[in-house]
């Protein structure tokens, strides 16, 4: 079992070689080759894009284990998911374990398979063709997504395998956990490093879609504010070096997730996606609006959306939209009603409203949904070409901002919540506490998959979302007596049962099973 599993993990660092139908046919003698390709300038330019499309999973996978894990967003019941998604449903009613699978399986494996790719380009670097300046180069932007990866195992699975190095042999593949103090050690040494090297700032916009130096600075912050030990002081620096670069706000919110705006002043880091057929899409849209029997209208294109793909995920929480202040314009950006009848779970779209205030009418139904990524007419069924954002400006304010209260500089904090509020038609805080931030910053990253990770950072997410599981199984009496159950052992998610199984020397996090 052992070596099958390896043979595909060194398969993967080879992320260009054709595929065919069967492992069994032979290559032709003129395919690409690890001992032909890591070579040329091109070689290593392919090698980092293959890096980056693993970024690209992490949006849908995000949705689901960071969005619809906090008391931002739950799901619509629906009785035929009661098979194909009972894994997604558990996931947002913690009642998930190492046996869960599919979205949890699939992040951890992606995530390591982007380490992979960064590996192999970082250790066959130096025997290259490359001059010196390139190699520095490939070098900053490598690393920056390894950390990059490795930041997010932690801050999801916590003692995590540090694999620093391409795999050659089967040991090499199965290592036991480091310490989550060893692997934030290693997200921060290669992210210094990358800055060290040279990783470049962003002059112009709009950018490239590639790692800069502010985000590097911001990965930086991050993981200085979310290891055991915080280091507020270097997170300070990093965050307050990044509003001495070149980004600003944008003036209306809204065109933050326009499709005309992507890598926008805004735009620290952002995953990036085109519409088409050409495998380069996201389908978050089409898995966020509501189960619909004529989609078409609400779309522009009809897609079968109660199986396959399938809507109602990720859907804002009654509690969510009236958590907004009065006047935020933040709302009606980020959140829509979808107006129509509903007859045996079978929901007929008829028209859009605005979400603050609204009251159904008689012998109506109604879905809220996601509406920062929602920009119909679409051209193609279940694809959408809008970028996602990671890291943006109005969220390194906030977080410097959190930064500052948690150091006692309150009053410094003020004006960084203050430039938030003013965009989103708020009026300037006098004061401002530790709840107000992660307030503020919970109305402005609404929907980008950072409010999980913000509430265990925080030191906020037992309390919030046991509430939270005590609120939705007042409204909803299918929740089993056993789901929000939020203890420390919950903050970090199971190693699946596979990975135990492959790897003997993995052991599993407090309160799962082991194998």
């Amino acid at each position: 079992m052992k070596k099958i599993i390896l043979f595909i993990a060194i398969a993967g660092i080879l992320p260009f070689v054709s595929c065919s139908d069967s492992f069994l046919e032979i290559y032709p003698e003129t395919s690409v080759s690890s001992n032909t390709f890591y070579k040329t300038p091109a070689h290593f330019e392919q090698a980092l894009m293959g890096a980056y499309q693993r970024v690209r999973t992490m949006t849908a996978n995000g949705m689901i284990m960071d969005e619809m894990r906090s008391d931002n967003a739950h799901f619509t019941r629906y009785s035929g998911d009661r098979g194909p998604y009972l894994t997604t449903e558990v996931i947002g009613l913690f009642l998930d374990d190492e046996t869960t699978g599919n979205w949890i399986n699939n992040r951890y494996n992606e995530l390591y398979s982007g380490i992979s790719r960064v590996n192999t380009l970082l250790d066959r670097l130096d025997a290259s063709e490359l001059t010196d300046a390139e190699k520095t180069k490939v070098r900053a932007e490598a690393l920056f997504l390894r950390a990059f990866f490795y930041f997010d195992l932690a801050t999801h699975w916590g003692p995590v395998p540090l694999m620093l190095h391409e795999v050659t042999n089967e040991e090499e593949s199965f290592l036991p956990n480091s310490t989550v103090e060893a692997v934030y050690d290693q997200i921060i040494a290669d992210v210094s490093e990358s800055v060290t090297l040279g990783i470049p700032a962003a002059t112009s916009f709009p950018q490239s879609g590639r790692a800069t130096l502010g985000a590097a600075k911001v990965l930086r912050a991050y993981a200085y504010m979310s290891k055991p030990a915080r280091e507020y002081a270097k997170a300070e620096q990093d965050l307050l070096d990044v509003t001495r670069m070149n980004y600003a706000l944008e003036e209306d919110y809204a065109d933050i997730y326009s499709l005309g705006n992507k890598n926008g002043k805004e735009s620290i880091f952002e995953i990036q996606y085109l519409d088409g057929d050409g495998g380069q899409h996201n389908d978050l849209t089409w898995r966020q609006i509501p189960k619909c029997s004529n989609n078409d209208l609400l779309m522009g294109i009809q897609a079968a959306n109660y199986a396959g793909t399938s809507g109602g995920w990720s859907v804002p929480t009654q509690e969510m939209i009236d958590s907004y202040e009065e006047g935020d314009r933040r709302l009606s950006a980020s959140i829509a009603v979808a107006e129509g009848t509903d007859v045996q779970e079978q929901f007929t779209f008829e028209r859009l409203a605005e979400p603050k205030g609204y009251t159904v009418p008689e012998e109506k139904a109604f879905r809220y949904f996601v509406k920062k990524y929602y920009h119909p007419p679409y051209n193609y069924a279940s694809r959408t070409g809008d970028n996602f954002p990671v890291y943006r400006y109005g969220g390194v304010l906030l977080l410097l901002a959190e930064c500052l209260v948690e150091q006692g500089k309150n009053a410094e904090a003020l004006p960084y919540v203050n430039q938030v509020r003013a965009r989103a038609g708020l009026p300037a805080l006098t004061s401002v506490t530790k709840q107000q931030v992660s307030d503020e910053m919970r109305h402005e990253l609404a929907f980008e998959n950072h409010r999980w990770t913000d509430l265990i950072r925080t030191g906020q997410a037992v309390s919030v979302m046991t509430a939270f599981g005590e609120r939705m199984k007042a409204l909803d009496p299918q929740i089993l007596p056993t789901a929000f159950q939020v203890t420390q052992e919950r903050l970090v998610y199971a190693f699946q049962k596979r990975e135990l199984e492959v790897n003997v020397n993995l052991v599993q996090n407090p309160g799962y099973k082991d194998y």
